[in-house]
């Protein structure tokens, strides 16, 4: 987001130089015509930036890929500007000559800043919380890993697998090895990882030649795969060995929707995969969906501001409901519980409380009522945890609980949870821990993404839903076709359910 204000600072300031030289040193801004001229630089520069993605991977971006990617953001912008004078029929209004001075400067002055704020950027995020990472590699390989990834600062690696043999416990070169490559899925099911890098050591016969760049890396590899492979025959990667292989923990993590880096060369193993510098290796990422900086950073904002919007409205809800609470079940009104969200980290969730103070010892009793038949989550369809629920003359009454929880206002304090950054309005229900206990592989791809408030499966009829399995293809479904506008639309959709009070569960 910086890079793109700054970009439109060196737009104005080329504006503003090339107007002065044509003009004769007056400010563009005193002009009617040239003032809409600027605001529309402006708009244009920003639509260029967020729809073609020019500032994606702006602080690995060499010399020369900088200064070829300024080149691109100039020349769509002028295209762009060029396309809207000849149509608004204004191009007599204004003087082409500074139009195309300020192209010229704008790649100047922009191509300049862009250098000389990435040093700084880097002292301003160094000491940000960097991703968790397992290093997954032969023992021989860890000492140059570490000693090329390290000095990036790209990741923290959190624990080593050993793919040659079963070193699970030891300290290799000061790391600890936290699981075989038997049992590394499982590691990585359980606790807080963000991402995986692969140094496979069976394809090791193949290079990419030094010269290749990134975006030519993936040509070269197929092409070297294909001479030496499929025509050629002089080339047969090693076979990996039996029993466990690298291979089968990079299925699982994309079963898990876990980011894998692996090390090039690699053939394409599906997925939404992208080449990308991590720890100065080229890599092959492959993910479930690839969101943008400047689509994450609209979606915080969204969510801040929907944060803040809620939260207000949360107190107001909490002062109002709060006393009846405490008439009918004497205690706290607002109800934590520890939840588990975007790659296993763990936070605790705020409810308005609708259940008594021993609803957790009471669930022991009634798992045989369960409505998700697995028991991969606990609903029922009349629960007597609830405030207010009871059997009076054989017959079963609700009370402010249920009245709180089918309109939902018992998710309000949630907003707190958005506005400290543990989860978002739009996402995955984030499970209990007992629940996150009994997940496969594929049900971990459910904390590929920050939990939500509400999401696709919520909105999409969550209380005729009883199969866990079709929970997390909705979420799935919704992780892998993810954008803003699906939140947005998500977010009108779940207004209408909760005023018309359709689908509480």
């Amino acid at each position: 987001m910086d890079f793109i204000l700054w970009d439109v600072v060196a737009l104005q300031l080329a504006f503003i130089v090339a107007y002065a030289i044509r003009q004769g040193g007056a400010l563009p801004y005193a002009s009617e015509q040239y003032g809409a001229l600027a605001v529309m630089f402006v708009v244009v520069d920003i639509l260029v930036a967020a729809i073609f993605n020019t500032m994606h991977n702006v602080m690995k971006r060499g010399y020369y890929q900088e200064f070829v990617q300024s080149i691109k953001q100039i020349v769509l912008v002028l295209a762009i500007m060029s396309l809207y004078m000849f149509s608004m029929k204004s191009g007599d209004t204004f003087s082409r000559i500074t139009v195309y001075l300020t192209a010229g400067f704008h790649l100047v002055f922009g191509y300049l800043i862009r250098l000389a704020w990435k040093p700084i950027t880097r002292r301003i995020v160094k000491d940000k919380p960097k991703p968790t990472l397992i290093l997954v590699a032969e023992e021989r390989r860890i000492p140059e890993i570490v000693e090329t990834a390290a000095p990036t600062g790209d990741f923290e690696i959190k624990g080593l697998v050993i793919s040659d043999r079963d070193a699970a416990g030891e300290k290799i070169y000061g790391i600890k090895v936290v699981a075989n490559l038997a049992d590394a899925a499982d590691y990585i099911c359980r606790e807080w990882v963000d991402e995986v890098f692969i140094y496979p050591e069976y394809l090791k016969d193949i290079e990419v030649k030094s010269t290749a760049t990134l975006e030519t890396a993936g040509d070269l590899i197929e092409d070297t795969y294909d001479t030496f492979v499929k025509k050629e025959h002089k080339f047969k990667p090693e076979p990996e060995p039996d029993g466990p292989s690298v291979s089968t923990l990079i299925d699982q993590c994309r079963q898990m929707a876990i980011p894998v880096h692996i090390r090039l060369p690699l053939s394409h193993i599906g997925g939404k995969s992208f080449m990308e510098k991590v720890g100065g290796y080229t890599v092959l990422t492959t993910a479930s969906n690839y969101a943008s900086p400047l689509q994450l950073a609209l979606k915080r904002l969204v969510n801040i501001i929907g944060g803040l919007v809620g939260s207000f409205m949360a107190l107001i809800v909490m002062a109002i409901i709060g006393p009846m609470i405490k008439k009918e079940s004497p205690g706290p009104i607002l109800f934590k519980q520890t939840r588990i969200g975007k790659n296993g980290k763990k936070f605790q969730i705020y409810k308005l409380r609708s259940m008594y103070l021993d609803a957790e010892e009471r669930k022991k009793e009634l798992l045989k009522d369960n409505r998700v038949s697995d028991g991969m989550m606990f609903k029922l369809d009349w629960d007597p945890r609830i405030i207010g629920n009871k059997i009076v003359d054989g017959k079963q009454v609700t009370g402010i609980g249920e009245f709180i929880r089918s309109r939902s206002l018992d998710e309000f304090p949630q907003f707190f949870n958005v506005l400290l950054n543990q989860m978002s309005l739009v996402g995955t229900r984030p499970p209990t821990e007992d629940e996150w206990e009994k997940y496969k592989y594929h049900h971990r791809a459910r904390l590929a993404m920050k939990p939500g408030i509400t999401g696709l499966w919520q909105v999409s009829g969550r209380s005729k839903i009883t199969d866990f399995e079709e929970v997390v293809r909705l979420d799935t479904e919704y992780i892998n076709n993810w954008s803003v506008g699906l939140d947005i639309k998500i977010l009108l959709k779940t207004v209408k359910a909760v005023l018309k009070k359709d689908g509480a569960m």
